[in-house]
């Protein structure tokens, strides 16, 4: 199970995640990213973050711990996918969201 955790993150869980350096500071010079959405989005990085780190330097596999990601997985995409990217797609002009679509359309 470590090994196929490694293999997600390496292959694409660590790239979403860096979304926001690219995401983020085009949305803020279109609107004040001072919203709670942003801020549980970023505090759900750096949770999904450490406990995917947790897991990898464990000595042993805890099932719960993996539950525990996957759940935390599920509902951060599910986020993004229902409130984070909409209003980012609301507040960016179209020229901009042309250029943002990979990043909004994993």
């Amino acid at each position: 199970m470590k090994h196929e955790l490694k293999e997600f993150w390496e292959q694409g869980g660590r790239e979403h995640f860096r979304e926001e350096e690219i995401l983020l500071p085009t949305y803020a010079q279109h609107t004040n990213i001072d919203q709670q959405e942003i801020i549980d989005m970023l505090l759900e990085h750096v949770n999904i973050r450490a406990l995917i780190d947790k897991i990898s330097t464990s000595e042993n596999i805890d099932i719960a711990l993996m539950h525990e990601l996957a759940f935390l997985l599920e509902k951060h995409v599910r986020k993004e996918e229902r409130i984070i990217f909409p209003m980012i797609e609301k507040a960016l002009p179209e020229h901009v969201l042309q250029k943002m679509a990979p990043y909004l359309h994993e």
